[in-house]
């Protein structure tokens, strides 16, 4: 068995590799040949490929559906949803963000000519703290809007952030990119705040290759947004500050379409792979430490896109313990680390691929750990997911 002992032993900077063949990071579901096939000839035949058409409606009607909300708007990809969503809400102020989350939360806010206030996030949920909201609401002036960012598969506390928003008098609206399928209280997430924005990347749990969808239940919100999309014969025509080239493929929504029918299957092998490190719902057995954990409040009903994996170094190296590991996990600037402790103690360094993992496959990472003598962690699991290390 290879063991690792130093990061010059991973694969990517030279060492052996523990696989024979590359694991992606991200899910990559694709749809059988034969499907794929099948959609893209009726795309040919018909010789229609963008701009809004029949299978682009059919889609959004089937995510308006599935989200149980009014109106699913399909955009070229989540990013360019999040800014035309500052554009639509007019936002031209500071907006509250979690300084822990993917760049394109903060970075549609300054393509959108806004300015994002970073917040920090609660320790024990990797979620947005209601507690910093609160303080960046008193602290901050000229604050117009709040960002909340449903995170790893998970969400934060929409409700309690409606209800924060509607006392200080500011807009709500949720980055969602991570959270399509999630539900609390046997909600689909998508009708909180005044709109929401889901990814369906390559890598996402709902994957069109690359694409996005905003979510609302305002009639005047989505002509203004399916106006900034610029997509001639979408709806009527409603005066807004710009329009964009955000259109959605027919290529995009074929094999979204194909991927909804199969959604099911993906939440369900979601659910193996976590099942295949250790139940994420506490039921685990102690002293093991590739136990998986899921982001978020003990409530809400994960899609596990993402996971919390947790270990710790041989007892005899107690000064270089690791940090709790959170994937993907994006490595912050300095000046980041230390302006925000929770993100400084909970971010990973390293990005390794879990996805789709068997069970021989984690076996054997676990085995190289055990034979280094890793399989001995000391404290709680940071998330609450009821597993204990002692």
């Amino acid at each position: 068995m290879t063991t690792k002992h130093s990061v010059q032993d991973f694969a990517l900077l030279g060492g052996p590799s523990l696989f024979e063949q590359p694991v992606h990071v991200g899910q990559l579901r694709f749809p059988s040949w034969e499907r794929y096939e099948a959609a893209m000839r009726g795309i040919f035949e018909r010789q229609y490929y963008t701009n809004h058409g029949a299978l682009a409606q059919q889609f959004e009607a089937r995510l308006a559906e599935f989200l149980q909300v009014k109106h699913a708007i399909a955009v070229t990809n989540a990013t360019l949803g999040l800014i035309m969503a500052v554009k639509a809400l007019g936002l031209t102020g500071k907006v509250i963000v979690p300084s822990f989350t993917f760049i394109a939360s903060a970075q549609s806010l300054t393509w959108a000519g806004a300015e994002p206030v970073f917040c920090d996030v609660d320790p024990s949920t990797c979620q947005m703290s209601l507690r910093q909201v609160r303080e960046s609401l008193e602290r901050e002036t000229g604050i117009e809007a709040i960002m909340g960012v449903n995170l790893w598969g998970g969400s934060c506390d929409p409700k309690a952030l409606e209800s924060i928003a509607a006392e200080y008098g500011v807009e709500l609206y949720f980055d969602s990119a991570h959270a399509f399928g999630c539900t609390i209280d046997g909600a689909p997430i998508g009708r909180f705040g005044r709109l929401e924005v889901f990814s369906f990347h390559a890598t996402d749990v709902l994957s069109t290759t690359e694409g996005g969808c905003i979510t609302t239940n305002d009639d005047a919100l989505a002509a203004r947004l399916r106006n900034i999309r610029s997509s001639y014969g979408a709806g009527p025509p409603t005066e807004v500050p710009l329009t964009s080239n955000g259109r959605f493929s027919e290529a995009q929504a074929a094999i979204g379409l194909l991927n909804l029918e199969t959604f099911s299957d993906a939440l369900a092998n979601n659910r193996a792979s976590c099942a295949v490190s250790g139940d994420c719902r506490g039921a685990c057995a102690p002293r093991r430490a590739n136990q998986l954990a899921i982001p978020g409040l003990p409530d809400r009903r994960a899609n596990l896109r993402d996971v919390a994996r947790r270990t710790a170094c041989r007892a005899e190296s107690r000064k270089r313990q690791r940090a709790p590991l959170f994937l993907p996990g994006h490595s912050p600037e300095r000046a980041v680390r230390e302006r925000f402790p929770a993100i400084r103690r909970r971010l990973a360094r390293n990005r390794p691929p879990v996805r789709e993992l068997d069970a021989t496959a984690d076996r054997r990472v676990g085995a190289a750990r055990e034979d280094r003598g890793d399989l001995r962690p000391d404290r709680r699991c940071p998330v609450p997911c009821g597993i204990d290390f002692a």
